[in-house]
């Protein structure tokens, strides 16, 4: 009889399961954790793979030494539906998962981590708005992305707070029925192109201090865009300085309420960092086959250096490290499409890709020996590329510090 019950709770386990959405990556009862991809992420992921083999890798050198930005490949991408993957379909999006997100990531970093930040960069911006917007506001601002190739940025770093969003001095202060924001943002990817800005302030709440966050329309007069910052990688994404002095905002471009701005910005990564971390496995994804082709090919004492131990040894611990960082970035995004807090993953995810990222692409310059170090081979690049892994969208060692915190929290 006991067997029984479990047989029957089983089936009825399997048969809950059964009505999920087919995209989404689940475990279930009798299979365990499940590492296949399903027939609709394959798709996006041979989309992507064959937009980055004849649009992004046969360009990424030019834009890399020019610093142009991508637009008709940004264009081109919104077209086939790489951008904007997250905005529910009520707004014109596809209304994919965060591992979705992730798959399309990968790919497009595979080709270059510089044109594929300029094709995602929306995602960023789009978080806070899909976390505590109105349905006024979502169909406003997501619709607005969805109809036309235009895009919006995250306005949060400043010169004097980065790791330090708690010390931002960009401030907001309420009059009548309007907010007027005064202050300067730095590093804002996408700055330029942007149609309107998430912006995150400080502000007075009842005498005392507070976060506000705001939706701001490009052309808001008071709006100023710096000059594009010349980076030692990722050239082709668009990053600039925003100024803003004496500019308006009506209280219905206040998201959530006054005191929320902070919980807001920092709920957004929780999405965010997952695909982030995903283009790091793109770029070392990309390390790996260019070393193993270099090293097949190229030939010294006589025989291909992918035959010597030393050589050898370099490119299985890329392997190694792409797939175990490809296993992390897919369980943070499946922890959040499941409806959980993924804080402690998506932060493990981050902190481990990025450093992986920066290993596996000095470790192919190696590879590459002189070759790898001239402008003529593909690995210096990536070298340079993978740095900014480490930093933005939370230091490596922020992420550490919230890994830490998590861990502590967890065990009183």
């Amino acid at each position: 009889r006991l067997f029984s019950c479990q047989m029957r709770l089983a089936t009825k386990t399997l048969s809950q399961f059964s009505r999920l959405p087919t995209r989404r990556f689940y475990v279930t009862s009798f299979e365990g954790v499940n590492f296949s991809l399903t027939d609709e992420q394959r798709q996006y992921q041979e989309v992507a793979r064959n937009f980055t083999k004849e649009h992004i890798i046969p360009n990424a050198a030019r834009f890399d030494k020019t610093g142009e930005y991508p637009e008709d490949l940004f264009k081109k991408a919104w077209e086939l539906g790489l951008c904007n993957s997250g905005i529910e379909q009520k707004y014109g999006g596809l209304g994919l998962g965060i591992l979705d997100a992730c798959i399309i990531s990968e790919e497009l970093a595979f080709g270059c981590t510089g044109v594929s930040t300029a094709i995602v960069a929306n995602e960023l911006a789009e978080a806070p708005v899909n976390v505590a917007g109105t349905e006024e506001q979502k169909k406003k601002y997501l619709g607005r992305l969805t109809e036309a190739p235009i895009q919006a940025a995250y306005c949060v770093t400043e010169p004097g707070a980065g790791s330090d969003v708690a010390g931002i001095k960009t401030r907001s202060e309420k009059k009548g029925d309007k907010w007027v924001i005064n202050g300067q943002k730095m590093w804002i990817t996408g700055g330029s192109r942007a149609n309107w800005y998430f912006v995150l302030t400080k502000t007075d709440d009842n005498g005392k201090p507070a976060f506000a966050a705001f939706i701001v329309d490009r052309d808001t007069p008071g709006i100023t865009v710096g000059k594009k910052e010349i980076n030692m990688g990722q050239r082709a994404s668009d990053t600039r300085g925003i100024t803003f002095e004496d500019v308006v905002v009506p209280q219905e471009n206040l998201l959530g309420r006054v005191g929320d701005g902070f919980k807001i910005a920092m709920k957004a990564f929780d999405k965010t960092r997952p695909p982030v971390a995903a283009g790091a496995v793109g770029l070392a994804r990309r390390a790996l086959e260019e070393s193993i082709a270099y090293s097949k090919q190229r030939k010294t004492m006589g025989v291909p250096i992918a035959t010597h131990q030393a050589v050898s040894s370099m490119i299985a611990d890329m392997a190694i490290g792409v797939e175990t960082a490809r296993l992390m970035v897919y369980r943070s995004a499946w922890e959040i499409d499941q409806g959980r807090r993924n804080t402690y993953f998506a932060s493990v995810a981050k902190c481990y890709a990025a450093d992986m990222a920066n290993k596996a692409a000095s470790d192919a310059v190696q590879i590459f020996g002189g070759n790898g170090y001239n402008t003529e081979y593909p690995v210096e690049k990536l070298m340079r590329d993978a740095k900014l892994f480490q930093i933005y969208e939370g230091t490596s060692q922020i992420q550490r510090l919230i890994i830490a915190k998590e861990l502590f929290e967890r065990s009183v």
